[in-house]
């Protein structure tokens, strides 16, 4: 169990990094597009249009790391119990059944994004399979490979927490 929680906060460590790259970018090559859009509307500078011309896998290369920070950023809040729960019931059960709660909604969390998961690689094949390129040549499939690796993460750490609330479900049961 150790083992595992060690993984998760190594990956923890490299989400948030890549979030801060990928954050930093997004508003560096947006920041520079209205820059040059700006110069060359509002100033009629031809060169900044040219450059414009130069930097358009900018535009597409931005929504691609919107995807990647809203999956990363899902996986972090997964991994802090911070993801979005519908909590109907839990005010009214006792305290020593949460934890039995716990453990088969992260169960059930798993295999959804188990399904997810086999979904996305499905898609992931059906792209290599057309060869689609989404900018600079790069291939879609490339682009699109968060999907699978933000599902296998986020799964990863649905499943962590259902071993730990079986390891406190079995520890209350024996007690």
């Amino acid at each position: 169990m150790k083992i595992l929680k060690y993984i998760d906060e190594i990956i923890a460590k490299m989400e948030r990094w890549l979030i801060i790259v990928f954050l930093s970018l997004m508003v560096i090559l947006t920041f520079f597009r209205i820059i040059l859009r700006a110069l060359y509307t509002h100033g009629h500078f031809q060169w900044a249009n040219g450059i414009l011309s130069q930097v358009d896998w900018t535009e597409p290369f931005v929504r691609l790391t919107v995807l990647w920070i809203t999956f990363l950023g899902a996986s972090l809040l997964t991994s802090d119990n911070r993801h979005i729960k519908i909590d109907l019931f839990g005010f009214l059960m006792p305290p020593k059944w949460l934890s039995v709660r716990e453990m088969i909604l992260s169960i059930g969390c798993t295999l959804i994004c188990a399904l997810m998961l086999n979904a996305s690689l499905g898609l992931i094949r059906i792209e290599m399979e057309f060869g689609t390129n989404y900018f600079l040549g790069t291939p879609a499939w490339v682009c699109q490979l968060i999907l699978p690796l933000g599902f296998f993460v986020i799964l990863l750490r649905f499943f962590i927490r259902a071993l730990e609330h079986f390891i406190n479900v079995l520890g209350s049961v024996r007690s």
